[in-house]
């Protein structure tokens, strides 16, 4: 394969692979902000709790700080379980994580929309992110404390490439990934529960005088963001490495980026913004990585400055 080929295939393949993790965040994010008016800054936590949950269904960790390590652990996590698969040596610890994660941070979501966000709905902006920013700080800092500052590798359950060069982890993580971005379309989009959704988003209200329990629906949303950002955690650890800024960093400012460049409470503009997001990162950190984070910001900057309510936002909502 001819130099240019590769690179021209290792950007695309890199660029849906980032794609898919910015508009997993970004899909998270904006339905909770669409529909409940809500600014979850503990966004990020929550990816950061499905990155380090993922990470002890998958594989063994040593630890060398921490309370844990205090206590006696040397190593936290499940031994991997390797079998055979045509060839391709496959983790089915990994295939646990890929339920139990989103099952697990499903039922945090519920938990923090009951007692930490419900409580501001009716509040200022100001409320709500200083709750949520102090909820992601000592989520952080908790992790911190049980596992110490160490910075744990990735891991790839799926070994192997096609053709040579292409890992084929990446795609089909980049399968699955469209496959749950659609699934939460059709969710949001043409379904009953979405209809409802919807509509509380119009005139709340006017939906509880209908008599429908537009709170339980709420809940159910907000878990749901809970659950794609934990995932996006979960596949984001497998190629870059588990520590416990990884939320702040790699999960909340490029989730608020997504939806800027998408726009708010859109869900295809979250996959819209985020696969833009995806190519730019990747092509440049194929290209020029010293460039990739200021093209990716001037990238967010120029559609600010030409479109303010995003690609596929409102300006009401904007506004």
């Amino acid at each position: 394969m001819l130099p240019l080929q590769s690179t021209l295939i290792s950007i695309i393949i890199n660029g849906l692979q980032q794609g898919a993790i910015f508009a997993l965040l970004g899909i998270g994010l904006t339905i909770v902000l669409g529909t409940m008016k809500f600014l979850n800054l503990a966004h990020g936590a929550l990816y950061l709790i499905g990155a380090y949950v993922g990470m002890l269904f998958s594989v063994q960790r040593s630890l060398a700080d921490g309370t844990l390590y205090n206590l006696g652990f040397t190593t936290v996590g499940l031994k991997a379980t390797e079998v055979d698969v045509l060839g391709v040596m496959v983790n089915l610890n990994f295939l646990l994580a890929m339920v139990m994660v989103p099952l697990v941070v499903f039922g945090i979501g519920v938990l923090m929309e009951r007692f930490v966000a419900r409580p501001f709905y009716d509040r200022p902006e100001t409320g709500q992110l200083l709750v949520t920013f102090g909820l992601a700080l000592v989520v952080q800092e908790v992790i911190r404390a049980l596992f110490g500052p160490t910075t744990f590798q990735a891991y790839q359950p799926v070994s192997g490439t096609i053709a040579g060069t292409v890992s084929l982890w990446r795609v089909i993580i980049i399968v699955i990934s469209i496959g749950i971005i659609a699934a939460t379309y059709l969710a949001i989009e043409r379904t009953d529960f979405g209809l409802v959704v919807r509509a509380g988003t119009e005139d709340s209200e006017m939906v509880r005088l209908l008599g429908i329990p537009i709170t339980r629906s709420y809940s159910l949303v907000f878990a749901l963001g809970a659950a794609l950002a934990a995932f996006a955690g979960l596949i984001g650890a497998s190629f870059q490495t588990v520590s416990p800024p990884i939320g702040t960093e790699r999960a909340l400012v490029p989730a608020f980026l997504t939806i800027v460049v998408g726009g708010a409470g859109s869900v295809v503009g979250a996959i819209a913004g985020g696969m833009v997001l995806g190519f730019v990162f990747a092509g440049f950190q194929q290209l020029a990585p010293q460039w990739s984070n200021i093209v990716l910001f001037g990238s967010v900057a120029v559609v600010i400055l030409t479109r303010p309510e995003g690609l596929f936002g409102s300006a009401e909502v904007s506004s």
